[in-house]
């Protein structure tokens, strides 16, 4: 190993993002990433910035975010894996580390990703995991919601699934994948896969479909929706706490 050298290490991680404000740093509040850093910082004795793949909004969890961090460190890999575990609070674990090409960026490299929101669809709420699943008590139509999902895939202007307040001027997206499945619980899991999001679209996307699913919208209206291009024509915002970022594709 050449003395002084700049490593770079990519992590995968999981945590719950009910405690934090989001991913990214904030003025209002602890977010993952400065967690990340202030430990990473600690076991390095360097000024760590950790990149990670996008931004999880504030509730959202992660089930396998990636990230990546430069250091001269000449801690082996295994050894910090153990050390930042070691450190983290207990709503956060890194589940892999290992050291990669030096050009490896966790957002920049990224060709897609996956999300899951969970819906538990019954008369009866749930006192344990409430934190992470959506309650919904009255009846929703799988086969309409799940009807509705296909005109969603391919490529559109979601501008009517964009958050408010959003910078991003280009909003065509394009969804490889979305499925639907209930257990016999009512536990109800929704997978959205894109080449990328935009400003809670999943969340938008999923409050939509659970409109559908109560009579509201009829699924062909999924196609007006689109072509409005307006957010005031979608539904509401589904809560953040029922969603997971659940890969990311490279």
């Amino acid at each position: 190993m050449v003395l002084n050298a700049m490593r770079n290490f990519k992590i995968i991680m999981e945590y719950d993002g009910a405690a934090y404000c989001g991913w990214q740093r904030q003025d209002n509040g602890i977010s993952i990433q400065e967690v990340l850093e202030k430990i990473i910082g600690m076991l390095t004795g360097e000024k760590i910035v950790v990149s990670g793949s996008g931004r999880t909004d504030a509730g959202v969890h992660a089930l396998n975010q990636v990230a990546n961090f430069r250091s001269k460190t000449r801690l082996p890999a295994d050894v910090l894996y153990r050390g930042i575990n070691g450190l983290l609070p207990d709503d956060i674990v890194v589940k892999e580390l290992v050291e990669v090409a030096p050009e490896f960026h966790a957002r920049h490299d990224a060709v897609g990703k996956i999300y899951l929101y969970r819906i538990y669809n019954s008369k009866t709420r749930k006192a344990l995991g409430r934190k992470c699943f959506w309650h919904i008590k009255y009846p929703l139509n799988m086969d309409k919601m799940k009807k509705a999902a296909q005109y969603l895939l391919g490529r559109h202007d979601f501008s009517c699934f964009c958050g408010t307040g959003s910078r991003v001027k280009d909003k065509v997206r394009t969804i490889t994948k979305i499925t639907l499945s209930r257990d016999k619980e009512g536990m109800l899991e929704i997978i959205v896969a894109a080449e990328g999001f935009l400003r809670y679209m999943v969340r938008n996307i999923v409050g939509t479909l659970v409109e559908v699913g109560r009579g509201k919208y009829e699924p062909e209206e999924i196609l007006k929706i689109i072509a409005s291009c307006d957010r005031k024509c979608a539904g509401e915002t589904a809560p953040a706490h029922g969603l997971f970022l659940l890969e990311v594709k490279y």
